[in-house]
């Protein structure tokens, strides 16, 4: 193996001369002063959209049907309802199940109100 003077870095290791530490200009203002915002962008905050009203999702229904492609579908609920159902006719029969679901979930129908409205 032979030593070969391989420099450690790209440029020189000289400290540059010239001026001093980089120093704060001062602001610029009037037509010259360089814009913080684009033109037309809202700076205020805007009131949240998604403020929750109480409601949140409970269930999901999923249906892939691609054309000319067998359909499916799965049905779950965060009760621990999870099914799926391949092929037109058991994806129609899943899809009525799950709203039948709505009537019979826990979660949605609180079971001492069914109590009381019985």
């Amino acid at each position: 193996m032979t030593n070969h003077p391989i420099p450690l870095l790209k440029s020189s290791p000289d400290t540059p001369t010239g001026t001093g530490p980089a120093e704060p200009t001062s602001p610029v203002t009037g037509r010259s002063a360089p814009k913080v915002v684009a033109e037309g962008v809202r700076t205020a905050v805007s009131p949240d959209r998604h403020r929750s009203d109480g409601r949140y999702p409970v269930a999901w229904l999923s249906i892939v049907a691609p054309r000319c492609a067998v359909p499916t579908a799965t049905s779950k609920c965060l009760c621990g309802r999870d099914r799926s159902a391949v092929g037109r006719a058991k994806v129609l029969a899943l899809i009525t199940d799950h709203e039948a679901h709505r009537d019979t979930c826990p979660l949605r129908t609180p079971q001492e109100g069914r109590r009381a409205a019985a």
